[in-house]
């Protein structure tokens, strides 16, 4: 669920592996990218977590860290992002589409796959993924985003999914997509489990 007070409430499930985060729990993250027996998972949290405290900015209203293990030794690192903007023009509909062809013309993309979602609630959804090359960073990053709306017509949600690990591209797609289809508006039934636990990335849809 996102916590800030003036944006609609949106409940949503994280697969295994992810932990929620804010700008305060930096220092922490910090330890145990430190604690972290991968010089190559250090890096990339590393990145990561860059611009964390910038994101509250933003508009930024959830985000969550991703640690998948990885064979033979190693961890796959991301970042979720729940952000919440409220629509600047007068059809809701058309500001997704907007929002969606906006982040498919970035100069970011060096690669990217763009399609709509059907969502169990029907509203307007779109998905773009694909290979990202940020200024100031040497290698490349895999993201997807997705754009969709909330049922009151007044407010676009945008969720990011960003990792180092380009190798799983397809899995963090898939990932973020089903993430998409959990947003729920209305408080769900508070005796519906939760998952814990961690998983392999290639096991987090299984």
């Amino acid at each position: 669920m996102t916590q800030e007070s003036s944006f609609p409430p949106v409940w949503f499930g994280l697969p295994p592996g992810f932990h929620d985060i804010g700008p305060g729990d930096a220092a922490s993250l910090g330890a145990f990218a430190e604690a972290l027996d991968s010089p190559t998972a250090q890096a990339e949290l590393s990145q990561l977590m860059d611009g964390l405290e910038e994101l509250a900015g933003h508009d930024v209203v959830h985000t969550a860290l991703g640690f998948h293990p990885e064979e033979p030794v190693g961890v796959t690192t991301s970042v979720f992002s729940l952000t919440i903007r409220r629509v600047g023009q007068p059809n809701p509909r058309l500001a997704v589409a907007r929002t969606a062809l906006a982040i498919a013309r970035s100069a970011l993309w060096t690669s990217s796959v763009r399609r709509f979602i059907d969502l169990p609630s029907a509203l307007p959804c779109c998905l773009v993924a694909g290979i990202i090359s940020v200024p100031n960073i040497e290698r490349q990053l895999f993201q997807a985003r997705v754009a969709t709306l909330h049922p009151d017509g007044l407010h676009l949600l945008v969720l990011d999914l960003t990792s180092a690990c380009t190798e799983h591209a397809e899995a963090y797609t898939d990932i973020l997509e089903a993430v998409a289809h959990t947003l729920q508006f209305t408080d769900p039934d508070p005796g519906v489990p939760k998952a814990t636990g961690t998983s392999r990335i290639l096991e987090v849809l299984l």
